[in-house]
């Protein structure tokens, strides 16, 4: 059979439609049967109750289209969650706006805690990519029972903020809030410490990981207007739109009390340049920061460059007579000051 050029042309859209129906991302069928196969009752609950109380955190209203467009679930799923969590009196509904209850905002402090414990341990205890933690801590945050939960808390020595610096709720509920402000409303010339980073949305998160800025690091403002922002921080400068620098939280600090603006990275050393190390950042953490000081990355010591890659990646450092080969991502996270 041979079909006319119109013909072929519509059966072709026709087919390109059928495959972006299937596969289109969050809301296509193959999405959809996929996470609402994996999905249960309890697991939409919680989900609807954590998205809940972060948008409350934000002061902003929530109403169902807000939910439908942020939940990876078929929208019946959502409704019907919503109408029997309504019984259980955990949330109210208001015309088209849900608000927590006293018992919904407990319940859902306690998801939020299993999740910020999880990725306190992943961070802490495991070699997982922090690019990991949030979608394995998601997953968790549904599994683990609250006697789980305490034991784990104890087992990390009960932290009060995960590796993002958000605060962990304790068995009882209670918080403590972020001491700072969005990086993008400081003024130039300020001086100030980074305390949290926002893991959401996704997208802003992965660029702010991909600039290499650490939680800890003490930046100082050189310009800021409605394009960009430009920041020093150990010896980097860094540039954000305010739209990124938005989800940076920095706690400000005096001028005259700053003592590290001259600590810089050792990825800053170069050839004929001697540092003395002065610490590791908190980025640093783990298995990887115990194996940095065994090799002898502590403090005091001096440290200058062996040899180098081609590429300048990875660099061999001298450290105490030994010679030793960190990539440029390790050696950011080790602090000096050049001598």
């Amino acid at each position: 059979m041979t079909y006319n050029p119109i013909t072929a042309l519509l059966i072709f859209l026709g087919g390109v439609l059928l495959i972006f129906a299937f596969f289109r991302p969050v809301k296509g069928w193959y999405w959809l049967l996929k996470n609402n196969y994996q999905s249960n009752e309890k697991t939409v609950m919680e989900d609807i109750l954590k998205q809940l109380f972060r948008l409350e955190s934000y002061g902003a209203e929530a109403d169902i289209n807000a939910l439908t467009n942020s939940l990876k679930v078929k929208d019946s799923f959502i409704i019907d969650a919503i109408h029997k969590m309504s019984i259980m009196e955990l949330v109210k509904v208001e015309g088209d706006l849900l608000r927590l209850t006293n018992d919904g905002r407990q319940y859902a402090l306690k998801i939020i805690r299993v999740h910020r414990l999880w990725e306190k341990y992943l961070a802490e205890k495991t070699g997982f990519d922090k690019t990991d933690w949030h979608d394995m801590a998601e997953e968790m945050e549904h599994v683990l029972s609250h006697e789980e939960t305490d034991r784990l808390a104890n087992q990390l020595g009960n932290p009060m903020y995960d590796p993002h610096g958000d605060p962990i709720p304790n068995n009882e509920g209670m918080l403590k809030e972020v001491d700072g402000e969005p990086l993008s409303s400081m003024p130039a010339n300020s001086v100030g410490r980074i305390v949290h980073i926002e893991d959401e949305p996704d997208v802003i998160y992965r660029q702010i990981l991909a600039e290499k800025i650490h939680i800890g690091s003490v930046i100082r403002i050189e310009e800021k207007s409605n394009e960009r922002i430009v920041f020093h921080s150990e010896g980097e400068e860094f540039i954000l739109a305010p739209i990124v620098a938005a989800n940076i939280t920095v706690s400000a600090l005096k001028k005259e009390v700053v003592e590290e603006e001259g600590t810089v990275r050792l990825s800053s050393l170069i050839d004929g340049e001697v540092g003395k190390i002065v610490g590791m950042s908190k980025e640093c953490r783990g298995e990887n920061r115990r194996r940095l000081l065994d090799l002898g990355f502590v403090n005091g010591t001096e440290i200058k460059i062996d040899l180098n890659s081609p590429m300048n990646n990875p660099v061999a450092y001298s450290v105490k007579g030994t010679s030793i080969a960190l990539r440029r991502d390790q050696a950011s996270k080790i602090l000096i000051n050049k001598l």
